[in-house]
Order: C-alpha cells, then sequence, then structure tokens
C-alpha cells in the first residue's frame, strides 16, 4: 500500500505510464527517417510530472535517461504553455551533446481542462547538426562552438503549430536538413501520442492518476532503499583512466569515491582532473546516468526506473573537473567515452561491496564511427558492439553493446542501401574475449569501405588499457582502428578518397575467475564455436 493506492492498483497504474513511454518511442522509431534512429533505435522517451520529476522511462539508452530530467528542469523555468514543444541540445542547459536533441512538451489533454499535468520528452541522436565535421563529432575539437548548433531551450511550437523560423534557422545550419526535419516531426508525433495517451489515462481514472504519480515514485524508493540498506557500509574507491582527449594522448585520470550509509548512497568525483582541452568532457548529468545505471545493476535492475530510483542517491564532481566542465568546454565526446569510463570506475568500487554483483569490465568504449560528406550528401554515424565482461556464474555475452548505450547495429543491407559505404567484413573476433573460469565475451571486426570522398571521425577508447578481467580473470584484448590497414589514433579526424578502408575492431570482455577452473567442457566449446584459436 502506497498512499491511498494499494498495491494492484499501483501495479496496473504503472504499467500503463509506462505503457505510454515505451508507444512514445515506437511512435518515433517508426516515422523517423534516419537510420541511426530507425535501425539503431539511438534514442529515449520518458513521462514527467508536473513537477518535473520522472514516473515512466522507455528502456532505451541509460546515458539518455538518467539526464533527461535536467531538460525538464531547463523547460520549467521558462514558463511553458499548453501546445508548446521545446528543443535543446545544450549540455550547460539540460542536453547531454549536441547531436542529441531533445524536445519536452507539456502535457495539457482536454481531460485535464487545459492544465499542465506532465511533460512528454523524447531525446534522439541527430546525425549531423553542424560543427566543423560532418557527423558533430570531431575528435579534435576544443570548444563545443566546434561541435554544431548550440539549442538552448526554445520553442519549436506555440499552440499546437511549429514555430517555422526556429525550424529554418536549425535546419539552415545542418548538412542534412531533410533527415533533420522529418526526426524531429517524428519526435514531436512520440510527444503527442503521450498527450493523448494521458488523456485517455485520466479518463478511466480521473484524480487517481494523479495520486499514481506520487505513488509509482515512492515505491520504486522504497525498493531501492531497501536493496542498498542490504548492502555493507564503507568507503569505496577507485581510479580509471581516459586514454587522451583528442587534442593529447595523455591519460586523463578519473577518481571516484562511493559512500554506502544506511539506505543511501552517495558518489563524488573529486580528484578527477580537470577539465580538458579536448572534447572529453562531459556535463554533470551525464555523470550522474552512469551513477544511476550502475547502481541500477548491482541492486535490483527490475525496480521501475523513475524518479525514486534515484532520491537516495548523491553525485558531486568539483565545478571545472571533467564530469562537471564549464563553457565552452567541448564535450561531445564526454557523452559517449566519458560516460563509458565512469561507469567502469564506479563499477570498480562498487565490486567491493558487491563482488558477486559486479561482471569483469566490458568493452568499456561506444567505438563511435562516424563517415560524411562535407557537401551534405550523407553522414553515417554508428556505435559498434564488442564484448561484455564475464559474471560470476556466466561467460560475457558476445558481440553487444556495453554499458552507457544500448543500440542496435545498422544491419549491412540497411547502411548499404541508404550511403555509398560498402561492408566488407563484419564479424566477430576469435580470442578477444579475456580468460577465465568464465570467459569474457569477444568483440567485432567492422570492415567499411567508402564509395565517395568523404571525412571519417573515430572517438573510441581501450586501445591502450585493456578492459580488467576480476577475482583472477585475464583483461579483455585491445581495440583497435585502421584506415586502409594503417592503425590510427583512438580519436581521429581523417579526409579520405573513395575507395578508402575503415576498419574498427572493438575490445573484449575480461574474464571472471582462475582460467585454470574452466570447466573441460567449456573449452572444447570455445574450441568448436571458434572463440578460441589457440588456447593457452
Amino acid at each position: 500500500m502506497t498512499g491511498d493506492i494499494d498495491s494492484v492498483e499501483l501495479e496496473i497504474l504503472r504499467n500503463q505510464l509506462e505503457s505510454v513511454a515505451e508507444e512514445m518511442g515506437q511512435v518515433l522509431i517508426r516515422g523517423a527517417y534516419s537510420p541511426n534512429i530507425k535501425e539503431r533505435r539511438d534514442c529515449s522517451t520518458a513521462l514527467f510530472d508536473a513537477e518535473g520529476r520522472m514516473i515512466a522511462q522507455a528502456e532505451h539508452i541509460p546515458v539518455h535517461l538518467g539526464a533527461m530530467p535536467e531538460a525538464v528542469t531547463a523547460v520549467r523555468e521558462l514558463d511553458p504553455k499548453p501546445g508548446d514543444t521545446f528543443v535543446v541540445n545544450d549540455p550547460f542547459e539540460g542536453g547531454t551533446h549536441l547531436p542529441d536533441v531533445t524536445l519536452v512538451s507539456p502535457l495539457a489533454p482536454d481531460e485535464a481542462d487545459g492544465e499542465i499535468v506532465g511533460y512528454a520528452v523524447s531525446r534522439a541522436h541527430h546525425a549531423d547538426v553542424g560543427g566543423m565535421s560532418p557527423g558533430s563529432m570531431p575528435a579534435g575539437a576544443r570548444e563545443i562552438y566546434q561541435e554544431g548548433l548550440r539549442l538552448p531551450p526554445v520553442r519549436l511550437a506555440e499552440d499546437g503549430d511549429i514555430c517555422e523560423d526556429v525550424m529554418a534557422l536549425l535546419l539552415a545550419n545542418v548538412r542534412t536538413p531533410d533527415e533533420r526535419r522529418a526526426d524531429l516531426r517524428a519526435q514531436m508525433a512520440a510527444n503527442d501520442r503521450a498527450d493523448e495517451r494521458v488523456g485517455e489515462l485520466l479518463g478511466d481514472h480521473g484524480d487517481r492518476l494523479l495520486s499514481a504519480f506520487d505513488a509509482v515514485i515512492d515505491y520504486s524508493r522504497e525498493r531501492i532503499e531497501a536493496e542498498l540498506a542490504a548492502l555493507p557500509d564503507g568507503e569505496y574507491r577507485a581510479t580509471d583512466f581516459l586514454e587522451g582527449d583528442g587534442v593529447t594522448d595523455d591519460d586523463v585520470p578519473i577518481e571516484v569515491a562511493v559512500e554506502i550509509e544506511g539506505s543511501s548512497l552517495s558518489v563524488d568525483f573529486s580528484g578527477t582532473a580537470d577539465q580538458v582541452a579536448g572534447n572529453l568532457n562531459a556535463p554533470l548529468s551525464v555523470a550522474k546516468s552512469a551513477v544511476y545505471f550502475a547502481v541500477r545493476c548491482v541492486t535490483n535492475p527490475e525496480i521501475p526506473p523513475n524518479q525514486g530510483c534515484y532520491a537516495p542517491v548523491s553525485v558531486s564532481a568539483p565545478e571545472g573537473c571533467l564530469l562537471n566542465p564549464t563553457p565552452p568546454a567541448a564535450v561531445v565526446g564526454g557523452n559517449v567515452e566519458t560516460s563509458q569510463r565512469v561507469t567502469d570506475a564506479v563499477f570498480r568500487a562498487l565490486a567491493e561491496a558487491a563482488p558477486e554483483r559486479v561482471p569483469a569490465e566490458g568493452q568499456g568504449t561506444m567505438n563511435n564511427l562516424i563517415i560524411g560528406s562535407r557537401a551534405g550528401g550523407f553522414t553515417y554515424y554508428e556505435t559498434i558492439a564488442g564484448g561484455f565482461g564475464a559474471r560470476a556464474t556466466k561467460d560475457g555475452m558476445d558481440a553487444v553493446q556495453v554499458g552507457m548505450t544500448n543500440t542496435l547495429n545498422t544491419p549491412v543491407e540497411a547502411l548499404e542501401a541508404e550511403y555509398p559505404l560498402r561492408v566488407e567484413r563484419y564479424a566477430v573476433r576469435p580470442d578477444s574475449g579475456g580468460a577465465g573460469e568464465f570467459r569474457g565475451g569477444l568483440g567485432l571486426e567492422r570492415s567499411v569501405t567508402v564509395e565517395e570522398d568523404a571525412t571519417v571521425s573515430l572517438l573510441t577508447e581501450r586501445r591502450r588499457h585493456a578492459p580488467q578481467g576480476r577475482n583472477g580473470g585475464e583483461s579483455g584484448a585491445l581495440g583497435e582502428n585502421r584506415i586502409d590497414g594503417e592503425r590510427v589514433g583512438a580519436k581521429t579526424t581523417r579526409e579520405v578518397e573513395a575507395g578508402t578502408t575503415v576498419t574498427v575492431l572493438t575490445p573484449g570482455g575480461g574474464g571472471y575467475g582462475d582460467p585454470q577452473e574452466r570447466d573441460d567442457a567449456a573449452r572444447e566449446r570455445d574450441r568448436e564455436d571458434g572463440k578460441v584459436t589457440d588456447e593457452t
């Protein structure tokens, strides 16, 4: 029983609210034009109450969802009205990085008599938002102005009609305007669907629905507090490193102290490097997303994800550091790569408190590959899967997205149909998973030939520091980037000619436990399945 809503009614209403968020996501994916959204599903949707608290989210991209509340807070400060839709991507005013464009719409269905009862939010990674290179993820950016069009919260629609001047301004600053217009309309359709469905729920339940907003948040908070209380109190520390910032190759330390006290958990990033010259800086909202994700993984991932999950967790980082930078810091790599390293560092610390619940390290990178034409003909963006770390009782998964991303791949057929690209090879990497009683997952090899002159950008990690095993398990294989067979850096932007082949070898996951303890039958399966070619 939560308030005056009993457990049966709570479960019904919670599932109905979550189904609205999921349906929003389906509308967005079906209506989008770009392969990055319609094929890879690099997007997220969620519902918030009138106070800006998340009440339901679709299970999409972890790095999007923990940061969404910042966007709603920024919009609420601008006195939104029914019929408005705000657009925002500014990392310093509610966004994460510039390609992630967020639409926030007040929910005021007819059944609410004009009152705003909540907000619909959709966030999608747009394949290009301007900037110094196609794809808006330049490896060598030194300030945010080089990364693309920066949008503080601004009305994209008013009284239900698109503000054509704002849309024109936005489309004039991107390389693929028709694709951007279609994807933005898909996001608006997703938010409209939420308004329709919430109206139906209000018609069915009346004010009981608004009471359910509080109830579902309280329910998740109580469950996460119980999970945290079951962990041993104490302070747990860890350090990890980024492999340069795109300007220099110097290691960039991330230091974390996790303190568990009763039913609360605090995370402090004091000691982390100052903000860097390159684009690996990450807004504090991104660091929060990584922490929330790690906490959910070591507690109970089945707890409904909403504001209640985050209430007992606090996150701090000194202003001006890598994880709380000040403008005009470049940040596009922070969302995709630094978030992964924060996740690894927090997991490493939590492994002391919950060793059986924390796997060996996964690939720890999104392996961002961006290929585009400066003339605006096309922009291809993809994050490429790799090895998942072995667990205390199971092998790691092969060729999956790990950590702060949860996207699909771009199917070869779709990629070659949409872009002037040809896939030469797409396969798992034998011997890339770390050995152990339980073996780490395998990485991938993806080779793509560019059929016209283009710009190639790579933002990657784990090319120098391998994913670590746990409890005696061995490290996963390092990743590697090649252009026409030549090894190139982890963070690279290059102009290439037609016929150039770009190859990304993604890292494998670390192993778990002593390799000598691996079952003989499992060793035989490894050989038969081609996972190992020269077992040691």
